[in-house]
């Protein structure tokens, strides 16, 4: 793993911090996307307010002074929003230019895109990314770059907490589900078999729908529109979903800041370190999942100090790995 230079960490702070700016605007213009307007009913008009892309909302009011005064100022209020994301969304656009040329952009733009379209949704709180591609947000964490070949995946994992309500989820995907908002980050994309949990596009990239082995009483289909993927439950994810989320601004390969919402880097640690001793784990992936734990172990002791490592944490790893680090780095 190589230090971010002075350069590169000045870009990365002041990209995060655009990027909150950001988030704001983007927000605030979301908030007037569905608008407002007049409907006639039994002979009146009222003002309404739409709450989806289906025409669902809500009446404020028959037609008065007081609801005409609301109606102008959400109509102010919109243009003065969407300027307002407009300008900060060229502010953007000229960081990502500095970043490339600092060289701090690496992850592939296909998965910004497709977190960034997840980030735009109103379900962008209802998922967080697992598996390799989470290693971009750690090493932004620690303001490092990781070994590139440890970083390469064709595929990103989306894990889900099926605990959650799913048509609440599905009304917050406009009720398009999980599928749709893929192909707004590329159209190509399509499910890899009826009822799978698996999506491709026509680079081959894939999109996994994932979630944590349930009760067996607990059988309900977890999808979020019909035709969508049916998330595939998965053995030992109760510690990612249940670990902290940390949130974090990563560079894409196109200069672009993103955010990711990743498990605690402690908590992928022990997953990857677990993963690599399991029995029926394909080898040329146990090695990979080991060197993975490996290299989050090295970020956490020598650039994460705010996240500190219990012995619990360590029982997976190899016991020399952990005895040459725990001689020079004392556990807590």
């Amino acid at each position: 793993m190589r230090p971010l230079n002075e350069q590169q960490r000045l870009n990365l702070i002041d990209s995060s911090q655009l990027y909150e700016a950001y988030e704001q605007a983007r927000h605030q213009s979301l908030a007037h996307k569905y608008g407002m307007n007049w409907k006639t009913a039994r002979g009146r008009e009222y003002l309404f307010r739409a709450s989806d892309a289906t025409g669902h909302g809500r009446s404020l009011g028959v037609r008065s002074a007081e609801t005409e005064a609301i109606y102008e100022a959400f109509n102010a209020g919109k243009i003065r929003a969407d300027e307002r994301y407009k300008a900060i969304k060229l502010r953007i656009q000229e960081q990502a230019r500095l970043n490339k040329a600092v060289r701090l952009g690496r992850m592939p733009k296909i998965v910004s895109d497709i977190l960034d379209k997840l980030d735009q949704s109103a379900a962008r709180n209802d998922f967080r990314l697992v598996g390799t591609h989470a290693l971009w947000a750690y090493e932004s964490m620690a303001a490092v770059q990781f070994s590139k070949e440890l970083l390469a995946s064709g595929d990103v994992d989306l894990l889900y907490d099926p605990r959650k309500k799913l048509s609440l989820i599905s009304k917050r995907m406009d009720n398009n589900g999980l599928i749709g908002l893929l192909r707004k980050a590329d159209k190509t994309f399509e499910p890899m078999k009826k009822n799978g949990f698996r999506a491709v596009n026509d680079d081959g990239f894939m999109v996994d729908l994932i979630i944590p082995e349930r009760e067996m009483w607990d059988n309900e289909i977890v999808r979020f529109a019909e035709d969508d993927l049916c998330a595939a439950e998965v053995p030992s994810l109760k510690w990612l979903c249940n670990a902290p989320v940390e949130e974090i601004v990563v560079i894409a390969a196109n200069g672009k800041p993103v955010r990711l919402r990743v498990p605690d880097p402690r908590a992928f640690m022990v997953h990857k370190a677990w993963l690599s001793e399991q029995i029926n784990r394909q080898p040329v992936k146990k090695q990979r999942d080991l060197l993975q734990a490996e290299l989050v172990f090295q970020a956490l002791r020598e650039h994460l100090p705010n996240y500190p490592i219990q012995p619990e944490h360590l029982r997976y790893l190899p016991k020399q790995l952990v005895q040459d680090w725990t001689s020079k780095h004392p556990i807590d």
